[in-house]
């Protein structure tokens, strides 16, 4: 498959991730690989691969003679995810505080300019895709790959409502400066400030999780 095949696979599992989380597919809603052809009028071969994407990623099932269908997640579920993300991420950048090497800081140090560029001209959607890859640059940082294959797995799962948590006013700004206690924990060399700091980022609770539901419910209404 070529590059223009995958830019456009990744596109539409990014189009069709945005149609599950805010609920224009719904929860075991069967996904017709023509109509979505049609819809995104692009041929089947990168819509299934997309399907195949997001099947990977938990947001779509698909079974034999049955094609795909939307996976049911309910607000706790959600919750349960975030909180195994947020420990995720505190291991995390506790051991990065530990084991970082000068190309991982250097990749670390990269990706956090570009979310910062990204943050001060207030793009949620370039933050978006800059806040993955400092993420990613985290998580390889902690020199695990076991964490890093688990970490990347789980916050795949959670990209649409994390994208969706940037769009709450100011939250791009906030999110950066959570970013910057992170990486100077790490730099520090301070592992127990580095995972308290990485799991306040993630943790999705009280008014966070009230933004998040509202975040929800605005773009379902807009879908209407």
């Amino acid at each position: 498959m070529g590059p223009g095949m995958v830019s456009t696979a990744h596109r539409l599992r990014d189009e069709i991730e945005g149609l599950i989380v805010t609920g224009v597919l719904a929860p075991g809603e069967k996904l017709d690989e023509v109509q979505l052809a049609n819809r995104f009028a692009v041929s089947r071969t990168p819509i299934r691969e997309a399907l195949q994407q997001l099947a990977a990623a938990g947001f779509v099932e698909i079974r034999l003679r049955r094609g795909a269908t939307v996976v049911r997640i309910g607000p706790e579920r959600l919750v349960e995810m975030f909180e195994v993300m947020a420990e995720l991420e505190a291991m995390c950048a506790r051991l990065a505080a530990r084991r970082l090497s000068d190309a991982d800081r250097a990749a670390l140090l990269e990706a956090h300019a570009s979310c910062r560029a990204a943050a001060e001209r207030e793009d949620p959607d370039a933050y978006y895709y800059e806040n993955e890859r400092f993420h990613y640059a985290l998580y390889r940082a902690a020199r695990n790959g076991v964490l890093e294959e688990e970490a990347r797995r789980m916050h795949a799962r959670l990209k649409p409502y994390r994208r969706l948590q940037l769009r709450v006013r100011n939250r791009v700004g906030a999110s950066w400066r959570e970013h910057d206690g992170i990486v100077q924990a790490i730099l520090d060399g301070d592992p127990a400030q580095a995972a308290d700091r990485a799991r306040a980022h993630v943790t999705v609770q009280g008014e966070r999780f009230a933004d998040l539901m509202a975040s929800l419910a605005q773009y379902n209404l807009a879908a209407e």
